[in-house]
């Protein structure tokens, strides 16, 4: 199927995972505004991100000698450990020998090359490409890589599923209301109605969709209502800026004594997590589920429930699947960028409000 709906860009999805690599600084070989927006939010997190600035003349000439030039500025400006170069749709075209330039450039112990460009396919590819680099490169053993490249290919699946990939073209929508779902969830506690929380977040996005659960926590508290907390927040999986997030989010939680009644795995884990968590719930007593990250992972449930998501093309997917709500958390790449500790979510903030808590 031809799908029309726009999709996340394999060569952005390799510049996440250079971060989470905890790589340095990227080097994107193509034109100075490829990939421009996730450039700027990954050098709010700690990356750098430069480019070769290739021209018009470098489609015909090549830009090798650009290339190099740049990383022997890259590294006299920054002085990093390790450089990914990622390749981009027109030096890929071109047939650009990335390789031998990053040889030719004297820095081949700390540089390596990820091959990649915007036509690959689903943006899940650049992630598998990266990795594959880094294991090549020594980043990572092998054992880690099967492990990750087995949770990208089950994401991919999830989202041609269940997801905004599902159909040739899914419009975008902001869903249901952010009072009208957290009124739900209020009205809910104060019925003495049990609440079951899902967190099924996706890396950094964590951050964000942690402070719904929070906010749920700390209303149940209010109405003396006990919450079923599942999250995939693993501190053992992962790579270890990965394994970073889930220990911050932990002791956020615990210093408002909020406990994860069970862990359904890593944060990069969430293709499978969801399913465990599922399966952990078919015996336990609650009336409400509460669905937070990547809901569209969960498998479907026959119980009131409600989604929270980060992405307008997945409300109506997850409506199709059966959630009395689905909401959207739109500004989460933006407001996690950088953090260490759990930010504020709009819903979050909807249901503090409404409760009249702190």
């Amino acid at each position: 199927m031809n799908i029309l709906t726009p999709r996340p860009n394999p060569i952005v999805a390799a510049l996440y995972t250079l971060r989470d690599l905890d790589v340095d600084v990227a080097v994107l070989h193509g034109p100075s505004g490829c990939g421009f927006r996730a450039a700027r939010l990954l050098e709010e997190d700690g990356m750098k991100v430069v480019t070769t600035s290739m021209s018009e003349e470098d489609l015909i000439f090549g830009a090798s000698d650009k290339l190099i030039e740049v990383l022997k500025e890259v590294d006299a400006l920054f002085s990093p450990n390790i450089i990914g170069v990622v390749g981009s749709c027109v030096s890929m075209i071109i047939g650009e020998n990335v390789k031998k330039a990053i040889i030719d450039s004297g820095l081949s112990n700390k540089a390596f090359f990820i091959e990649i460009h915007g036509c690959m396919g689903a943006n899940t590819r650049g992630a598998i490409e990266t990795l594959k680099a880094a294991r090549d490169f020594g980043l990572i053993d092998d054992k880690e890589f099967q492990r990750q490249e087995k949770m990208l290919l089950l994401a991919t699946e999830v989202e041609l599923n269940k997801g905004m990939a599902k159909s040739k073209y899914t419009r975008p929508s902001r869903g249901a209301d952010l009072k009208t779902v957290a009124e739900y969830i209020l009205s809910q506690l104060k019925e003495n109605k049990k609440i079951a929380v899902v967190l099924n977040a996706k890396k950094e996005t964590a951050y964000l969709f942690a402070d719904i659960p929070l906010a749920i926590n700390l209303a149940s508290k209010k109405y003396g209502v006990s919450v079923i907390n599942i999250a995939n927040l693993s501190t053992d999986i992962g790579l270890s800026r990965i394994r970073r997030y889930a220990k911050d989010i932990i002791n956020n939680f615990e210093s408002s004594g909020i406990l994860i009644d069970y862990i359904s795995g890593g944060v990069d884990e969430y293709p499978i997590a969801g399913k465990k968590a599922i399966e952990y719930l078919k015996d336990k007593d609650f009336d409400l589920l509460v669905a937070v990250g990547i809901p569209q992972a969960l498998p479907t449930i026959k119980k009131d429930s409600i989604a929270i998501t980060n992405g307008p093309r997945e409300v109506h997917p997850l409506e199709d699947a059966g959630y009395k709500y689905v909401t959207v958390e739109i500004a989460s790449h933006s407001t996690v960028m950088g953090t260490r500790e759990i930010v504020l979510s709009e819903l979050g903030e909807a249901i503090r409000n409404i409760a009249g808590i702190q």
